[in-house]
């Protein structure tokens, strides 16, 4: 065997043992990683959390949730209470993510499954940050893939495949908690609306006794603006404020709305000084507990903002003083009813045109009826 095939062999040799070297320490490091947590204290200190932030395309966390004079608040809503339901569903998300198995560890390909760097405003990925006893967690959380998502520990190459997938929100309004007011109908016995333009009028419920005794109603009842009595029920309700020559709906169109102030949600919540509310309608709804509700609303744009005050409730006054609240469009419309939907629609000039021709057309056809019911009977 010449020299020179000799060299080649060995050096073909040492390749070859090289490479089984590196597949076998990749073997290991995979069953080394399998299986392992992604935040491996977490699980040990949930307890001891005192602050969760997310960070998005910036330098600076998008949304901090954390623990301020005994309750879990939003920073960056004024540190308005927080959702705790949805905190401690992505803190057991997090403690129980297991790796899969690893991925790339090539910066250049990061974005490609979401873990690039967080700051970049194109990034598709999150930081999500956990302060507990021990120290500060931080983790990159990228696009789902299979049960769960790619990630990667904040300062480190290794990027994997985890599971359970992690899922959570990156907006401050997301994570507020959202609860505002929940007062059934049944507790309603009055609503005054004062619309910032246009007629005031009140909706408020009929005594027992006016529904029941089955009295005649007083004759200037419709000259005071008031509705009738529609049917024996604890839920009739009557309209005062009228207008001449106009008359009230039934009493099943004047009751409050169910969808008015039961179970009413916040979508976002602001100071109250940043929402002009110069021009605001106005429903002060007394309940049966002689609590008075005080809701103002304002449309600004899209957005659909309230501000609540209680006579009689003192944590709702706490949890809603100085703050303005973004509702939906349809509970807005529910709690500021317009005086036009709770009234009989006007006829039309050519319904009153189609009335006036059946009429005479009625009296055409029958002349001897009319007659007999327009004269006088003789004894």
């Amino acid at each position: 065997m010449s020299r020179q095939r000799f060299i080649a062999l060995m050096v073909a040799a040492a390749l070859a043992i090289s490479g089984a070297l590196y597949l076998s320490a990749q073997r290991n490091l995979q069953r080394d990683t399998h299986g392992a947590a992604l935040i491996p204290t977490l699980a040990g200190e949930l307890n001891t959390v005192t602050a969760l932030s997310v960070r998005r395309g910036s330098a600076a966390p998008t949304v901090t949730v954390h623990e301020k004079d005994g309750r879990w608040t939003v920073a960056e809503r004024g540190d308005y209470p927080a959702d705790v339901a949805k905190l401690r569903k992505l803190l057991l998300a997090l403690s129980d993510a297991k790796i899969v198995e690893e991925k790339t560890s090539n910066p250049a390909n990061f974005a490609v499954i979401g873990v690039e760097d967080p700051s970049s405003p194109a990034a598709t990925g999150a930081e999500i940050s956990v302060t507990a006893r021990d120290g500060k967690h931080a983790v990159i959380i990228g696009k789902p893939v299979g049960g769960g998502n790619f990630a990667r520990r904040s300062g480190g190459n290794a990027s994997y495949s985890v599971e359970p997938g992690i899922s959570f929100e990156s907006e401050p309004r997301l994570w507020i908690d959202s609860r505002l007011l929940d007062v059934a109908v049944g507790g309603i016995q009055r609503i005054e609306v004062k619309p910032a333009a246009g007629p005031a009028y009140t909706v408020h419920r009929m005594a027992a006794a006016s529904t029941n005794s089955g009295a005649a109603a007083p004759a200037n009842s419709a000259a005071a603006g008031a509705s009738p009595a529609a049917s024996k029920s604890d839920d009739n309700f009557t309209l005062d404020g009228v207008p001449p020559g106009r008359k009230a709906a039934d009493s099943v169109q004047l009751a409050p709305s169910p969808t008015a102030f039961s179970g009413l949600t916040a979508d976002d919540v602001t100071p109250a000084g940043d929402v002009d509310f110069s021009k605001a309608t106005v429903a002060t709804v007394t309940l049966s507990d002689g609590n008075v509700i005080t809701v103002s609303g304002a449309a600004v744009g899209d957005k659909h903002w309230i501000l609540v005050k209680a006579s009689k409730d003192a944590a709702l006054d706490a949890k809603t003083a100085g703050r303005a609240f973004d509702v939906a469009g349809y509970r807005f419309d529910a709690i500021f009813r317009p005086l036009e939907q709770l009234l009989v629609p006007k006829e039309t000039p050519a319904a009153k045109k189609t009335s006036a021709t059946t009429a005479a057309g009625d009296s055409a056809k029958h002349p001897a009826a009319s007659k007999k019911q327009s004269s006088t009977p003789t004894p």
